[in-house]
């Protein structure tokens, strides 16, 4: 495996337990994987504790499995979280070779994919969650039909 030797993604997260609540349900997941990275928005259901160990099983999943499809790591939260709360759940897989995001929202949740090259194609678009798991190119595409969107 090739170690990496610059950072793929920059990113930032917030997060903030509400007033009277030691914890926050709001996890993040962004590993390097071997092809390319897993980056992941959990939302526990709820508030507090139990919203946050819901989150903390989901992050826990998503770590240990960080090479595995998104369908699969999503099954594996769905029966592990079944005795909790539950979370809703955004993760996305990019690979950078095949210029490929794979991307699946489970629950209330909405992504946007941003592109920095915007010369040829809209710099912004909205990832359709209706249609359960979607793959869409990264680089803009070429022609104003299907993206290349799989449902």
């Amino acid at each position: 495996m090739e170690t990496i030797k610059e950072p793929m993604v920059e990113y930032g997260v917030a997060k903030l337990a509400l007033p009277g609540h030691e914890q926050s349900g709001d996890h993040h997941v962004v590993r390097c994987n071997r092809n390319g990275v897993l980056i992941a928005a959990i939302d526990g259901i709820g508030h507090g504790e139990e919203a946050a160990d819901a989150a903390r099983i989901a992050a826990s999943i998503l770590n240990a499995s960080v090479d595995e499809p998104i369908i699969s790591l999503v099954e594996q939260c769905h029966e592990q979280l079944r005795p909790t709360r539950g979370v809703v759940l955004s993760v996305a897989s990019i690979d950078p070779a095949h210029g490929m995001m794979t991307w699946i929202g489970v629950g209330n949740v909405q992504g946007v994919l941003m592109r920095a090259d915007t010369k040829n194609g809209n710099p912004q678009e909205t990832l359709l969650s209706a249609c359960g798991s979607c793959r869409i190119p990264i680089a803009a595409p070429a022609s104003h039909g299907n993206p290349g969107g799989q449902g």
